[in-house]
Order: C-alpha cells, then structure tokens, then sequence
C-alpha cells in the first residue's frame, strides 16, 4: 500500500518535522510503507527491512545522480572525485583512495590526542554551573581532529568550520541551494598548493602523493580538482555529522538519567551509548537515492527518474527489528543507517564513533549530572544534518 500527502505528509523541510520527525515516521511504516509525496515529487521507504534492501540494490537505486534530494532533483553536476555520488566502478576506485588514510590502525593512534582536545575544552569549565554541548565541545573537537588530520593551521580551523557549517545551511522549511561550488574546494587552493613543495606528514600530502589504478587501468593521481574535492568533502563531513553526534548525546542523557547513571557506573559502555544515540536521535534522518529502472513496491511501480528517500531515521525505530525501538537504551547491541549501508558505508564512520566515545567518557569524568536548558537550545536548520546550533545545560 501506499499512499499520498492526503493521509500523512513528510516534508523533509519542514524545522517542525526535523526536530521531530517521529510520529510522523511511525505513521508512514505502520500506514505508508512506500509514500509518495506529490507536492515535493519523492518516494519514500521507513521500515528497516526495505531500507536494508534498497540500500544494497545497486541496480535500481544509485548514487551517481546525489545522495540529497535537492541534488538529484536539480541534476547538479559533480566535479571528478565527489565519490559519495558515485556509483562502481568510479566509487570504488575513488573511495579506495581515501580509504588509506583511515585504516582502524590510523583512526586509534588518534585517541590521546582526541582525549587533550576534550581536556582543552572541558577543564576551562569544571567549577562552573554550566557546559554547552555544541559551543563548547562539538563545534569544537571535529573540527580540530579533521583539520589536523588534513593539515590545515589552527590559525585557520574555525574559519573551515563555520565555512562546512554554512555548506549545509538552508533557510527554514526551503530546500537547499545545492550549487556546485559547495563541492569544488576552491577554498582550499592555498594550502594544496603550498603542500606541493612544503609536504608534511598529513592527509593533504597524502593525496598529493597517492597513486592509483583509474578504472581504465591507467596507474596515475590525483588532479588538482580531484584533490581539492577530497580536501573539501572530508573537511565538511569531518566537521558536521559528529558535532550533531555530540550535541544529541548531550540532550538524550539528559533526558534520561537512569541511562547516564549506567554509563557512570560502567563507562564501558559508552561505544553502545554513541550508538544508540546515532539509532535514537540520528543526525541524518534520510538518504536520497536516484530511481535507475522501474521497481514495484507494494503494489505500486515506482517509475525511473524518480527520488527515493531512505528513511534512515524511520527504519532505526521499527519496532519490526527492535524490541522496544521507542526506548533509548545504552546497553542496546544493534546496527542502524544512520552512516548509511553497503557500498556507500560512511568512510568516516569509525572516525565519528571514536570522537563521540572519547567526548562521551571525558564529560561523565568532569559532570556526571546534567539537564539541558532548552528554552536557550536552537535547533539547526538544515535539510541533510540533523541536530542543535546551541544546546546549553545546567550542571548539577
């Protein structure tokens, strides 16, 4: 079955539906499986089996047109080495690239240094009555951990930030602008070229450096374009997604104490909680995918060259997968999209998960008690990151 904006709409854009998107998610799977939006012309899936399987059918759903809505309703062009909007062959030579430069090994020997950055923003504030989870810690940690890792000068860090900040910005309850210079990295001209003839021991360097096989089977690197991408995609990625990461656990434990008492009482379990706040409250509620070839969906032909929404955030609470899907629970041991599925697994996903561990354990060490004050929160308004510009909290 499904149905239309007449019985249950999802606008994507609308600031009420993203800070709660819930009620209205658990109406599409229980009523609207497969729902069609006709007003915003998109097709969406909620329940996690469906999501599961479109995530994994190359064939039908792909990546080549944008994984964001407004992306492939606008056919954006993407320079060479937008990987995230490619489909394979190109996604997998292109991926493999960075891949190098986040192998489980690289990604732990960054954990003290993750841990000083804690320690640099928290400290200043022990004594006080009060922490902001974003101001204070998630604006600022990703932003210090990507940008050292690629190279850029501290000098230079918040102006990278608040530049991957505007890139996902839009006005509320209107699409995004997806033009393609927020994609080309222009902005970062400056440091590649320099890194040319300084090369350091970071990720700019390395791209420089990086040879592969091109799908032709031509052994070559990077272009000039294709390195500015890539410097352009991690830094906006690296910075947004775990910033929303940190401000979401800093509101779920507060509205759940008995849960931050676990993790007081058991800091083991702060990789579950990280998890589980990705499952419960996740910074990025779809994912969009273009329709390649007609597929029937509950009765119903989903015709080619449509958009299809995988409702990441809906498929993470059905109750038809998890026991209890309503309930936040940090001893909870179970995957979710909200990093996506398949092919497409977000690369930086290890990378955002030890960032929200090692911000998690060094805040419980410092404040153990919380509640966050949301007459002064502000939500974001964003259509593809999902979570708060200011979430300001009380300390006990």
């Amino acid at each position: 079955m499904a149905t239309t904006t007449a019985d249950v709409e999802y606008d994507p854009y609308d600031p009420g539906i993203s800070a709660d998107p819930f009620p209205v998610f658990r109406r599409l799977r229980d009523d609207a499986p497969l729902y069609y939006n006709e007003r915003l012309d998109f097709f969406a899936l909620s329940r996690f089996d469906d999501v599961e399987r479109a995530f994994v059918d190359r064939q039908t759903f792909i990546n080549a047109r944008g994984d964001v809505l407004e992306a492939i309703q606008g056919n954006t062009p993407v320079p060479p080495g937008f990987f995230i909007f490619e489909d394979p062959p190109l996604h997998t030579v292109h991926r493999g690239v960075l891949s190098r430069s986040f192998t489980p090994k690289r990604m732990s020997a960054l954990e003290p240094e993750i841990r000083r950055f804690c320690a640099e923003a928290l400290d200043p504030l022990v004594g006080g009555d009060r922490i902001d989870f974003v101001r204070d810690l998630g604006a600022r940690i990703p932003m210090r951990v990507i940008c050292n890792l690629l190279g850029i000068p501290e000098a230079d860090q918040e102006t990278v930030r608040d530049r991957a900040d505007e890139h996902v910005r839009t006005e509320p309850g209107k699409p995004r602008d997806y033009a393609v210079q927020t994609v080309t990295g222009e902005e970062f001209a400056e440091y590649i070229d320099w890194r040319v003839d300084h090369p350091s021991d970071d990720m700019m360097t390395e791209l420089i450096n990086a040879e592969f096989e091109d799908v032709d089977g031509t052994v070559r690197s990077l272009t000039r374009e294709e390195i500015l991408v890539y410097t352009n995609l991690l830094a906006t990625a690296g910075n947004e997604t775990t910033n929303r990461l940190i401000g979401w656990m800093g509101k779920v434990l507060s509205d759940h104490p008995d849960q931050r008492r676990m993790l007081l009482d058991d800091p083991a379990l702060a990789a579950n909680a990280v998890e589980e706040t990705l499952r419960y409250e996740p910074t990025g509620v779809h994912i969009a995918r273009y329709v390649a070839r007609d597929v029937e969906l509950y009765d119903r032909v989903v015709p080619a060259g449509t958009a299809m929404l995988l409702l990441a955030g809906a498929a993470n609470r059905d109750e038809r997968h998890y026991a209890d899907a309503e309930r936040f629970d940090v001893s909870r041991r179970d995957r979710q999209f909200t990093f996506g599925y398949g092919a497409h697994f977000c690369l930086g996903a290890a990378l955002a998960r030890l960032e929200g561990r090692i911000a998690l354990q060094e805040v419980l060490k410092r404040f153990p008690d919380w509640e966050v004050d949301l007459d002064e929160a502000k939500f974001a308004a964003t259509s593809t990151v999902r979570g708060w510009e200011a979430l300001p909290a009380r300390l006990g």
